[in-house]
Formats: C-alpha cells, sequence, structure tokens
C-alpha cells in the first residue's frame, strides 16, 4: 500500500481531511508567489499586448508539461527526506556543479532584476520622490529583516497573505477589464506569433512559464524547513503543490486576459523593457478604465514583484547553500551559513544594481534563455530520481509518467528549434 492510500487517512473524517490540508499549505504557495512575478506581470500580460488570445494554447502547454517535475520534487523529498539537490548529487559530482553553478548565476542576476522592478513599482505608492536607489535599498532591508529575523515562518505567512491579495486584486481587474471590452478596434488583425522571428520573445516566455525549472529545488527546501516545523504527509504536501502550482497557471491566463483587453490593439506604441512595461500598463489601465483604477493595477503589479523579491532571496540563498554544503561534504545545515548566503545574494544583486543597471536586461535576458536551455535536462533529472525505486519507493502513476515523457519531448523540442533558429540559421 502506497503512502498515498494510508488507512490513516481512510479512516479521518472529511473535516479532519481538509483541516489537514489547510495546515499542509506552504511550499507550493511560495512557488506561486515566486512565478507571478516577471513570467506573469511581464511575459504573460505582454503575449496578450502583443498578440491577443493566440498563445493562450502555449501558455497551458507550457504549464502542463512541466507541472510534472515540480511535482515530483514534493514527492521526491517527502519520501526520501533529501532534498533534490541531494538527489543531483547521488546522480553525479557534474549534475551538482553544474546545477550550482546555473543556480549562482540566475540567483544574483534574478535578484537585481526583480529588485530594481519592484523599486520601480513603490514609486507609486511613495508620497516623496525618492531615487530607484534609496528604493532597492529600502526594500531590500524590509526583505533581509523577514528572510533572516522571521526565517521560514515569516517567509511562510508573508507569501500566504501576498498570494491571497494578489489574486484578489488581479480577478477584480481582470473582471472589470472583461465588462468594459478589448481596447482594439474591429477589425483588427493581430500580428501572429507563429513565426522565426516571434522565437525571441516566446523561448523566455516559455523558459519562465510558470517558473525557471530550478524552482523546483527551491520548493524542495522549503518543504524540508516546513517539515522541521510541522511534518505533513505527501498526500497532504502534493495537495499544496497541486493547489499553488495550477493557481500560478490559472494566474498567468488572467494576466494574458489583462494584456489581451487592455493594450492589444491599443495605437500606443507597446513597452518591452519590464518596469516600462509595467507602468505603461498601470497608465493605460487608468485610462481605459478610469483613474480610479491606477492604484489598483498597481497594487496588483507591486505585489507580484515584492512577493517575487521575497522568494527569491530567500529560496536561491536555500539552494545555493546545500549546494554549497555537498560540495563541501558537510553533514550539517546551518542557519549561519544560510544567513551568510542571503547576504550575500542581497549585497551581489544591489551590487550589480549600482554597478551594471545599463546592462542588467541583457543579463536578464541571458539568464532567461540559460535557464529554458537547461530545463530538459534538469527536468529528466527529477523524473530519474522518483523512477529510482531504490530511493523513491512510491510509484508514480501511469498519467503522469506519460505526461513526463511528452513534456521532455515538448520542452527538448522547443530548445532545439530555438538553438536552430539563434545558432544555424
Amino acid at each position: 500500500m502506497s503512502e498515498i492510500s494510508s488507512p490513516q487517512w481512510d479512516n479521518l473524517t472529511p473535516g479532519q481531511r481538509w483541516k489537514q490540508r489547510m495546515q499542509a499549505l506552504g511550499p507550493g504557495i511560495l512557488v506561486a508567489t515566486a512565478a507571478v512575478g516577471g513570467s506573469h506581470l511581464v511575459a504573460s500580460t505582454q503575449a496578450g499586448a502583443l498578440y491577443g488570445w493566440q498563445l493562450v494554447l502555449l501558455i497551458i502547454l507550457a504549464n502542463l508539461f512541466k507541472y510534472p517535475f515540480f511535482r515530483f520534487a514534493t514527492h521526491y523529498t517527502l519520501s526520501t527526506g533529501l532534498s533534490l539537490i541531494e538527489g543531483y548529487q547521488k546522480k553525479g559530482r557534474f549534475w551538482l556543479l553544474g546545477f550550482t553553478a546555473l543556480n549562482l548565476v540566475a540567483g544574483v542576476v534574478n535578484m537585481a532584476g526583480v529588485l530594481i522592478l519592484t523599486a520601480a513599482l513603490l514609486q507609486y505608492f511613495i508620497p516623496i520622490e525618492l531615487s530607484l536607489t534609496v528604493l532597492c535599498l529600502l526594500l531590500l532591508a524590509i526583505s533581509l529583516v523577514i528572510v533572516l529575523v522571521g526565517h521560514y515562518k515569516a517567509l511562510d505567512r508573508a507569501g500566504k497573505l501576498i498570494m491571497f491579495m494578489l489574486t484578489v486584486t488581479t480577478v477584480i481587474a481582470a473582471c472589470i477589464a472583461w465588462y468594459n471590452g478589448p481596447v482594439a478596434p474591429e477589425g483588427f488583425q493581430s500580428p501572429s506569433p507563429w513565426t522565426l522571428s516571434a522565437l525571441a520573445f516566446l523561448v523566455p516566455m516559455v523558459g519562465w512559464m510558470p517558473a525557471p525549472i530550478e524552482i523546483s529545488a527551491i520548493n524542495s527546501m522549503w518543504l524540508i524547513s516546513r517539515q522541521r516545523l510541522t511534518p505533513v504527509s505527501l498526500r497532504n504536501a502534493l495537495f499544496d503543490c497541486n493547489v499553488g502550482y495550477w493557481l500560478t497557471a490559472l494566474l498567468a491566463l488572467v494576466f494574458l486576459s489583462l494584456g489581451a483587453l487592455v493594450q492589444h490593439g491599443s495605437p500606443v506604441q507597446l513597452e518591452m523593457a519590464g518596469g516600462a512595461f509595467a507602468s505603461q500598463l498601470i497608465s493605460m489601465y487608468a485610462a481605459t478604465i478610469g483613474e480610479w483604477a491606477r492604484l489598483l493595477v498597481a497594487l496588483i503589479a507591486f505585489l507580484c514583484m515584492f512577493g517575487t523579491t521575497l522568494t527569491v532571496l530567500d529560496g536561491y540563498a536555500r539552494t545555493i547553500n546545500e549546494s554549497m554544503r555537498l560540495l563541501r561534504g558537510s553533514e550539517v545545515r546551518t542557519q549561519r551559513s544560510l544567513s551568510l548566503w542571503v547576504l550575500f545574494l542581497a549585497a551581489s544583486g544591489m551590487l550589480i544594481i549600482l554597478q551594471f543597471k545599463s546592462a542588467l536586461s541583457p543579463m536578464l535576458t541571458f539568464a532567461m534563455v540559460m535557464s529554458f536551455l537547461t530545463t530538459p535536462l534538469f527536468a529528466w533529472l527529477n523524473f530519474s530520481l522518483v523512477r529510482d525505486t531504490k530511493q523513491c519507493p512510491f510509484p508514480q502513476p501511469f498519467w503522469l509518467v506519460a505526461l513526463a515523457w511528452l513534456g521532455l519531448f515538448f520542452l527538448t523540442g522547443f530548445a532545439l528549434l530555438f538553438l536552430w533558429w539563434r545558432y544555424l540559421m
């Protein structure tokens, strides 16, 4: 009998089962909080703004085909008690070194990117004029207090509050947009996304939809921290994973609808840089619906990015710390070591903002493309870990294994298409 169908669960009343599920919510919600930043606020909304509703199916497929590999992370950690990164080490030191290198680059660059975008959005709520640098420092100080002083428990509470507010306000904004109707004039011809030139936009979008693959390893580390506070069963952990993941997928479609209804077909030239695009979205919402909507959309955008800032700071620090611990051969995870990596990530991100702000956009594009190109490799790694019955005793259902194979073909084919277009055409 598998852990999923345990007799303890069968003997619970429906009310007891629901209570356990609610208590298990945490790491999956944090994954959702991390995911709704650049991939949703920027990429999903831009997809709707540029191409209307044409990319709905691609976004659904990207979320569907990545789902098994995020679920495998939860399954592996709860079944074995090991982090996903420890699983990579068992596969071979080469995989651990490759993941560490990718994680260091992605962590530092993403920290700078989400921090400066969050600071730009914070300007809507500050009554006095402050420079972006000062606002970045202010946000960094608040984030460090939450992460270093409150540890996982404070991050968990902040993530749940942010996701609740974000979901409610985003759905309200989308309903208002539906009620007012699209801004595109009748007979407007949308450009086609199904061209090779559109790959420059589609690859980063798919690469970060719903989140980069390394977030699955971050989820694994959050699960370990959660188990130290309040242990949960595999069944309830998978419920948490499903709620967070599919909430993220649903919000991706909601953000696409915002772009399709408010910006698609507008005569205003679309901004593609993250900060400029978010500012333009807020202004166009105010112009289309009314000035009162400006603060609502600004709040949605800020919540997206502040939640992502918190989870990027904590999550990447945890995975880098775990990778370095394993490379050193240490047996013990220490809070002091984790705190040092949190400070390293914060300082490195701030240094990039201070010294290399003009190069931040190409850095982010590089990180997004690298994340996409390595996704098939680490997706296969996650898959292979749960298929090893000696390490992971509970078997995967047939439908999930089939979906994983389809996902690997989809992600690999998309990556090869991009490489052919980028380097061989």
